[in-house]
């Protein structure tokens, strides 16, 4: 019997031939100006974008499992009871105390409610009122907070939002102004209503991404500024791909240079914002929730990620990605990455499963021996690892997200989207992934070699991270044509742009300053009325100043010391220049070589701020020493090698 596959890829060719794809018809809408309803889902046309490659590599996956006759234990992904999807969505961005039965202590999320911003609170709005209903339809007579008293926020009649048909929730919350005292004065301005337009002396193009100003504040002040048409019309957006950030005196944050406790911060709020994001853009977020299955706890093949990592860190320790995908990848490119077909064409299917068979009995042993294993039949294989993971790279709970990207209606809102996508990743499927997306470029840098443009690697490794079978639901072939061109579009801008992917917004990283900031000084508050009650305020304050800044008298204003306790020269002073960079005090320590302290090179060593309104952060060369000082002026300055 022919499949549905084998199928789609005829009419594929007969569409083709005919000189056109009838893949969407929502592209035959117009919009009421007469134009063509261009959904940047679609960013290139159909005829650009060969999907021969997409539905052979789908054929060749179904030809994978009929070849290996095993039967897997399914993962179910189930529909959540009416509120609960909301409360786990709560939980995951650190506020269920809201709804506990015994809400103790609220402090905590009462700060980090204060420096959220106007639509941050619609989006945290919304799913409190939802679950606020579902708890009254089940009786629970605990008390449920009003939101009303959460965030305490008065109406303001005259800001307009621009779809009529959106939430309640989001509608009243946008258009409230009461963020505005609690951020006035503040250096920590994180896009609230006070805050619609970059500072005077920060300017961006079309094709910057600003990190300045929350996401979801610059789509709503874009449907604001466009009285509805971007909304109704699907945005247009004919930019060309290349975004870029825009150079940020404090320094670029990259994923891995935050300590863990500000890094949870960014990724409550990072989800916050997604959520907010697709609210203001109209598009469903709902995250997916996998029912518990049992799954293999040893070998390499159909492993979950967490228990690779945990027999490999064994082996080597500290090693952040599976030994056996790392080894996959270089085995390909020892061959040279030159190869004609390079990841489109498979390998043979009998051999590859022979050679998974062995990997799984021999490769821990180091017995298995990779001169048998052909560059396409080692590609099939990296492939294969990808998809029998028992749940998908981009998570069951954010994989309807990535697809839902196609969805939004500009290019720059579908970049802002997978920014933060990558964010809420686990740290071990963030990792792989970065991994294979550099893996991705570098095959893509042999393009005139190989015959594998962005386009193709994008159409043939779409279907291996976007079309987890555990979903398993059967679709037309109008869905399957959707599908295709959607998940390789955002498949193409992942490896295209990722490098902007894995920075961090300066608005998180603001955000999570001012909670940080915010936190102390409710502790100083705390103890300074300890102090009161035992009659020692006065003398222990003055001491807990004296401490705080016990180079204050030998260090005068506008010099910083920075410590170095793992180079020669351990401590020095700085003076404090509008030129003087983080690279120029990591270059003035290396210079200075004598004594017995381990001498490390420029590239193994970087400065960090510590401390003030940051747990750590890791400064990239090019960060101005003098801006951020004036950001955080309490840290402390400290030059050491960076965690792995």
């Amino acid at each position: 019997m022919v499949t549905v596959v084998t199928k789609l890829v005829h009419y594929l060719h007969l569409s083709r031939r005919s000189g056109q794809y009838t893949m969407n018809h929502d592209n035959s809408k117009k919009t009421p100006d007469g134009a063509s309803f261009d959904r940047s889902g679609s960013q290139d046309s159909l005829d650009e974008l060969s999907l021969d490659d997409y539905f052979k590599e789908i054929e060749n996956i179904h030809e994978t499992r009929r070849n290996n006759h095993e039967e897997r234990e399914a993962l179910v992904v189930k529909e959540p009871d009416e509120g609960e999807l909301e409360e786990e969505w709560l939980k995951e961005a650190g506020l269920s105390n809201l709804f506990a039965e015994s809400t103790g202590d609220s402090q905590e999320s009462m700060v980090f409610l204060s420096t959220l911003t106007r639509t941050q609170k619609a989006a945290v709005e919304k799913r409190v009122e939802t679950v606020t209903q579902t708890l009254r339809k089940k009786n629970k007579h605990h008390q449920i907070p009003d939101v009303r008293d959460i965030f305490r926020l008065q109406s303001d009649p005259k800001e307009k939002v621009c779809d009529e048909n959106e939430p309640s929730a989001v509608r009243t919350t946008e258009n409230r102004s009461g963020t505005q005292d609690e951020t006035k004065g503040s250096k920590f301005s994180v896009g609230t209503n006070e805050q619609k337009t970059p500072p005077q002396d920060m300017q961006f193009s079309e094709t910057d991404l600003n990190l300045e100003i929350p996401f979801a504040e610059q789509a709503a002040n874009t449907k604001d500024s466009s009285v509805g048409k971007m909304c109704k019309s699907g945005g247009g957006d004919t930019l060309p791909l290349n975004f870029r950030l825009p150079k940020d005196k404090t320094g670029t944050t990259k994923i891995g240079d935050l300590a863990p406790q500000d890094m949870k911060k960014v990724c409550s709020l990072a989800l916050i914002e997604l959520t907010a994001l697709y609210d203001v853009l109209g598009t469903e977020f709902k995250q997916q929730k996998a029912a518990k299955i049992k799954t293999k706890d040893s070998g390499l093949f159909g492993v979950p990620l967490s228990v690779l990592l945990e027999q490999d860190q064994k082996k080597v320790p500290g090693t952040k990605i599976p030994l056996i995908f790392q080894k996959l990848i270089s085995q390909i490119e020892e061959a040279t990455l030159e190869t004609e077909g390079l990841l489109r064409i498979p390998g043979v299917a009998t051999r590859v499963k022979t050679l998974c068979q062995e990997l799984e009995a021999k490769f821990y042993e180091g017995t298995f021996n990779w001169e048998n294993v052909k560059q396409h039949d080692a590609a099939s294989l990296l492939k294969f690892f990808i998809r029998e993971l028992p749940q998908p790279l981009l998570t069951v709970e954010y994989l309807k997200a990535f697809q839902d990207v196609q969805n939004l209606p500009t290019k720059k809102q579908q970049l802002q989207a997978l920014n933060l996508l990558v964010i809420l990743l686990p740290e071990a499927n963030r990792d792989t992934l970065k991994v294979l997306l550099e893996f991705l470029q570098r095959v893509i840098d042999h393009r005139d070699k190989n015959k594998m443009t962005l386009n193709n690697v994008a159409m043939v490794m779409a279907p291996n991270l976007f079309t987890f079978h555990g979903f398993g639901s059967k679709t037309i072939e109008q869905s399957e044509f959707v599908m295709a061109a959607g998940t390789a579009n955002v498949m193409r801008f992942m490896i295209q742009h990722q490098k902007l992917l894995w920075t961090i917004p300066k608005f998180l990283v603001n955000q999570v300053r001012k909670q940080n900031a915010e936190s102390q000084k409710k502790e100083k508050k705390d103890k300074a009325m300890k102090k009161l009650l035992k009659k020692m305020a006065y003398d222990r304050e003055k001491h807990e100043k004296q401490d705080k800044v016990p180079n204050d008298a030998d260090v005068p204003q506008g010099v910083i010391r920075v410590q170095a306790p793992h180079l020669s020269k351990v401590s020095m002073a700085i003076q404090l220049t509008e030129e003087l960079k983080a690279s120029d005090i990591v270059a003035r320590f290396l210079s200075q070589k004598s004594g017995n302290v381990q001498t490390l090179k420029k590239e193994e060593v970087f400065l960090y701020e510590i401390g003030g309104n940051i747990g750590e952060r890791c400064l990239d060369d090019d960060t101005y020493m003098k801006d951020l000082y004036q950001l955080n002026p309490n840290a402390e300055w400290v030059i050491k090698p960076k965690q792995s």
